[in-house]
């Protein structure tokens, strides 16, 4: 079987926020072609891999990617072809090694992963075996429990919210379709009830809805009536998972939050806030509760609240397994999020998940909020069996390509297909 790399193009596309992104297709001397396309995030990590912009002004405002476009074609090709697609460690490597830089700032993570999406996926192509099985083994075949973020706020929407995601959680369905009909039937449900309450039905950057509500607690009090409006039990068929993204209304060495009543709120009293929701809704897990250099209090709400509630990383680690190794040392959570393109190469990714069943922890799979109709990541999810897995509300077509893969993964893998919660409640 021929799966030496033949050619290697990019070109620049937009993404669901309208912004350049970078796509990049690979053709495999056996014939075997494949495309893969970069995600971008709005609330990034300080320490994420160095999304490359070109920075002319007169172009998308800056934003253009014509610059990492152009180092895949002229620099990451020349390297790269004649060398055998399966071998995604080495070829991984190579990119590395040619950028040269700690946080791919030279030739760009958005060049070097879009490569390493492409790759992975001609090489599947070329073995003629779906991506979830080329990359997870035989033995992948869990469906992961889709996270669906109904209520939009902090960078993601002109809500006025400060929490950036009010996520779904239909863990108690029997299979990944039934829980991905559970959470359309509860988006819908919302939608009519903030109809009745006089609120827009427009959505966020996530599909989310994006509301004018008093306060971040009444969103959960609206979630809650949404699940029981559509039939379902709060809690045990569907929970609720947040997203606060602290780093985002973190100021001066505390936190932002008015509308809760505290305008310079102190980790501690934060924590309360946490505490104090958890005990009122079915709450199963908090993403960045606290800002991304705030590891003490991230530690102390693990210690508190981590025998109950998932508690997750994401700007604090970045996918970067030097700061999971961090937080494993300090306790700091009981789960960690993965975005491929925090660290910027397929190889990296797994070396991430890879250390955090080491430590026992748990992981889910994430989007962007900025999105293509690119499924990799669902096919990544089925791959690793996280069993976790949020691509935002059921509305949008970047959105859906994700949960929709996951439709067709579940059909394809028949009887063998396997779907539980990761939570109890």
């Amino acid at each position: 079987m021929n799966r030496k790399i033949a050619a290697l193009t990019a070109r620049e596309i937009l993404d669901s926020r309208g912004w350049p992104t970078i796509k990049v297709t690979v053709r495999i001397e056996g014939g075997a072609t494949a495309s893969a396309s970069v995600p971008s995030g709005a609330s990034t990590g300080q320490f994420e891999a160095h999304e490359l912009r070109d920075g002319d002004p007169a172009r998308y405002s800056g934003r253009g990617v014509l610059e990492a476009v152009a180092n895949v074609e002229r620099q990451i090709a020349p390297a790269l072809i004649g060398v055998d697609a399966a071998r995604q460690p080495e070829i991984d490597r190579l990119m590395c090694e040619l950028d040269g830089t700690e946080n791919k700032a030279r030739l760009g993570a958005n060049a070097i992963l879009g490569v390493s999406l492409a790759v992975a996926r001609a090489a599947a192509e070329a073995s003629e075996m779906p991506l979830y099985e080329y990359l997870g083994g035989p033995t992948a075949r869990r469906l992961p429990v889709p996270m669906l973020n109904i209520i939009n706020g902090g960078k993601h929407a002109d809500s006025g919210l400060k929490m950036q995601e009010f996520m779904i959680v239909p863990h108690g369905a029997p299979t990944y379709g039934e829980a991905l009909r559970y959470g359309s039937e509860t988006y819908h449900a919302l939608k009519g009830l903030l109809a009745e309450g006089g609120y827009g039905a427009g959505v966020g950057d996530e599909g989310g809805f994006a509301p004018r509500l008093r306060n971040d607690r009444e969103a959960l009090v609206l979630i809650v009536r949404a699940i029981e409006t559509a039939g379902y039990e709060p809690g045990r068929q569907i929970a609720i998972a947040l997203d606060p993204a602290a780093t985002s209304f973190a100021t001066d060495g505390g936190y932002a939050l008015p509308e809760l009543g505290g305008a310079h709120m102190t980790s501690d009293e934060l924590l309360a806030v946490y505490d104090d929701w958890i005990a009122a809704f079915p709450i199963v897990s908090i993403e960045d509760g606290f800002a991304e250099d705030d590891w003490a209090a991230f530690t102390k709400q693990n210690m508190a609240m981590g025998d109950c509630v998932q508690i997750v990383g994401d700007d604090l680690y970045v996918t970067n397994p030097r700061f999971i190794q961090r937080g494993i040392d300090e306790k700091a959570t009981n789960a960690v999020l993965i975005k491929p393109n925090q660290i910027g190469t397929v190889t990296e990714t797994v070396a991430a998940i890879e250390l955090c069943r080491r430590a026992g922890l748990r992981y889910k799979f994430s989007h962007r909020s900025g999105e293509t109709e690119d499924a990799f990541v669902a096919d990544f999810a089925v791959a690793m069996g996280g069993g976790q897995l949020k691509s935002g509300a059921p509305c949008r077509g970047e959105r859906l390509a994700k949960y929709n893969r996951l439709l067709e993964i579940e059909h394809e893998l028949g009887p063998d297909a396997l779907f539980f919660s990761p939570f109890t409640v």
